[in-house]
């Protein structure tokens, strides 16, 4: 795995590993329209589930979520996430904003320099994303990342799309 000691500068961001100070966040991104439809319902409703919630990520290996920052104002905006799932032979990426921040250009951004440090890390890698085929805007993400289609998977009787780089 790449280096995850220290935060991840971009031009416009700050990547940070998340941490339990981010439960308010994280449980403002969980409950937003578009990681309920695309990510699904996580069932965290107040502070103390986002608290257990993020635990559970910092105590999991294979499981990296950065918290995506606004270096100038520090508002975080976002979660880019780097996983090695258990139906996926490779690390499967992915990325949600809130709702006031997408199309920006701030996914890009974050996922991108994770992408990229993902790659020179181990450049030989696949790296996958997995979504909801109906992710029309994160599949056009995707593509403009470098990803192509590879198969439908059934995962728990949901269909989802993997892409590829």
């Amino acid at each position: 795995m790449f280096d995850i000691s220290q935060p991840i500068i971009t031009q416009r961001l700050t990547l940070q590993l998340i941490q339990p100070e981010d439960n308010l966040f994280v449980l403002e991104i969980l409950n937003s329209p578009g990681w309920i439809q695309f990510i699904g319902d996580r069932k965290v409703r107040n502070s103390d589930d986002a608290a257990v919630y993020i635990d559970k990520i910092i105590s999991t290996p294979d499981l990296y979520y950065w918290v995506a920052t606004i270096t100038d104002t520090q508002q975080p905006i976002g979660i880019i996430s780097y996983i090695k799932r258990n139906y996926l032979d490779d690390y499967d990426l992915g990325f949600a904003l809130l709702p006031q921040f997408q199309s920006q250009g701030y996914a890009f951004e974050a996922a991108n320099t994770i992408l990229q440090a993902a790659k020179t890390n181990d450049p030989s890698s696949k790296i996958l994303a997995t979504l909801l085929p109906t992710n029309t805007s994160s599949i056009n993400l995707l593509t403009r990342l470098g990803f192509q289609f590879e198969k439908p998977m059934d995962v728990d009787g949901e269909l989802l799309h993997i892409y590829v780089i």
